[in-house]
């Protein structure tokens, strides 16, 4: 039954609306994906609002070009002074946010993926539970794309549980997020879209700032809704609380709350 909390663009990402709302970003955080770590305890924390993990730069580098594709940029600025320097100029990761969407305002492809309706809101009921999804460009009829920024578009990452590399979509999960926005699109307006990400990578001093449209198979998709498939109910679970959530051991939450109970074998530092 979906909730009759009322979900706004200024509301989209507070512990209310999650609390009302799941959504990829909480279902990766807390049941990881094929490298992206996970941890149960601090997801639930997070949910909760017991845990709060400031923006890292490369986080805020993201946010400043989807800020600026999505019309807000001066808003951002205005609230984030910390992207300044004394002197009220760009400090070098933003300047390099400005290279990264002065290179995709130079492609039209890009652009024209980037040109359907911009932050668009949905919310859906997919195996039981309320979701929402804030789409970067929508094209009805047509498309979902979603702003990607990453330090390296063609990197090979490697991944413990898949044991190998990777490329930077399943490392991060983001066709989980595919398979999900598709859903939702589906849901709410009877299409089933093709999901793309429009990706941009950070320039370096030695490398220009590369831009890539990726798209999916519906397999790859299918293949994605699958795997959240067979995690969900351990995900609704720790999230009603009906189970003890796991703990990492090792991420700032973990280490923030943990309580020595015995001393430990030095061979155990690095298990």
């Amino acid at each position: 039954m979906m909730s009759d909390f009322k979900l706004t663009a200024e509301n989209y990402y507070s512990i209310e609306a999650n609390q009302h709302y799941a959504s990829y970003s909480q279902y990766t955080d807390m049941m990881g994906a094929l490298g992206k770590d996970c941890c149960e305890a601090r997801a639930l924390a997070k949910l909760e609002g017991r845990f709060y993990e400031a923006p890292s730069t490369a986080m805020l580098v993201g946010s400043y070009v989807d800020a600026y594709f999505e019309g807000t940029l001066p808003k951002f600025k205005s609230e984030n002074p910390e992207i300044f320097t004394k002197a009220g100029t760009l400090r070098a990761n933003y300047k390099n946010a400005e290279q990264m969407i002065m290179r995709a305002e130079r492609d039209d492809l890009f652009m024209k993926y980037m040109s359907g309706e911009k932050q668009t809101i949905m919310t859906f009921e997919f195996l039981g539970i309320n979701w929402k999804c804030k789409i970067d460009s929508f094209i009805p009829g047509v498309a979902i794309v979603d702003l990607k920024t990453t330090r390296d578009l063609h990197a090979s990452l490697y991944s413990e549980e898949w044991g190998g590399k990777l490329d930077f979509v399943r490392y991060w999960g983001y066709d989980i997020q595919g398979a999900l926005y598709q859903k939702g699109v589906e849901i709410n307006t009877g299409k089933k879209l093709p999901f793309y990400i429009a990706g941009i990578e950070k320039p370096t001093s030695s490398k220009e700032t590369d831009i890539e449209i990726i798209g999916f198979t519906q397999k790859d998709l299918d293949d994605a809704l699958s795997l959240l498939e067979g995690n969900v109910n351990r995900f609704m679970q720790v999230r009603k609380r009906e189970v003890k959530p796991d703990r990492c051991g090792i991420c700032n939450y973990c280490r923030d709350t943990k309580k020595l109970v015995e001393p430990i074998n030095f061979k155990d530092l690095i298990a």
